[in-house]
């Protein structure tokens, strides 16, 4: 998956389109899949 580019995002920022691998199958698309709506989105990397 290539690097987004460091920039920070202010409120009201639309957050940039990214697409994800579901775990179980699939994709998730951002902010696409969140609607019109508020949403949080949350990434768990796993055990260090």
């Amino acid at each position: 998956m290539p690097r987004m580019k460091n920039e920070i995002l202010d409120t009201g920022d639309m957050f940039p389109k990214s697409t994800f691998s579901k775990v179980g199958g699939g994709t998730f698309s951002l902010p696409d899949d969140l609607g019109d709506d508020w949403g949080v989105f949350l990434v768990y990397r796993g055990h260090w």
